[in-house]
């Protein structure tokens, strides 16, 4: 992430779009902005439903965001990312994110994986069949009702407050910066 950013900084007019207007790119920024809020809605519904029932990490939890995708918070952060790129950066940017979020996070699935295989062997098995690892079916999308599968609760929110801020922030001074 240094790395990437120390990049982006001493190259900034190869990544960011450069002063762009018209219905396009306000049509993406638009569109990077709604998938960051999804993203972070996604993380506090998942973060919070999985505390309030996990019982310490004895449980598998399949109900929630977890009855859609196996990993929400890595979703959340996909969607918070893809916004972010689709905000400020060239188109290409996307690719780079992508086999960067990959090369980060694929491994870290994988490793909770076999932990969760160990821990519920017949129910963890069963579980994957049924959900997919990071990407929803859209089909399950329409066929719930939203609040069973992103349900919210105000203190949800207070454990993902960081973030939330820290994202603005960020987005803020990229704005900024670009001027």
């Amino acid at each position: 992430m240094a790395l990437a950013l120390i990049l982006v900084v001493l190259f900034r007019k190869t990544f960011f779009r450069q002063n762009a207007s018209g219905w396009p790119e306000h049509t993406l920024r638009a569109t990077g902005l709604l998938a960051m809020f999804l993203g972070q809605l996604i993380r506090v519904s998942a973060r919070g439903y999985k505390a309030e029932h996990s019982k310490n990490s004895h449980a598998l939890i399949e109900g929630g965001p977890y009855q859609v995708v196996r990993n929400p918070m890595y979703l959340g952060i996909l969607l918070i990312g893809l916004g972010v790129v689709m905000m400020l950066f060239n188109w290409w940017v996307i690719l780079l994110f992508l086999l960067i979020f990959a090369s980060r996070y694929f491994p870290l699935i994988l490793s909770e994986e076999k932990k969760l295989r160990g821990m519920f062997p017949g129910t963890y098995a069963a579980y994957c069949r049924r959900v997919p690892r990071i990407m929803p079916c859209i089909l399950s999308l329409i066929r719930l009702n939203v609040k069973e599968y992103l349900p919210l609760k105000p203190a949800w929110f207070k454990k993902e407050i960081s973030s939330i801020i820290t994202l603005l922030i960020v987005i803020l001074l990229f704005f900024l910066w670009r001027r």
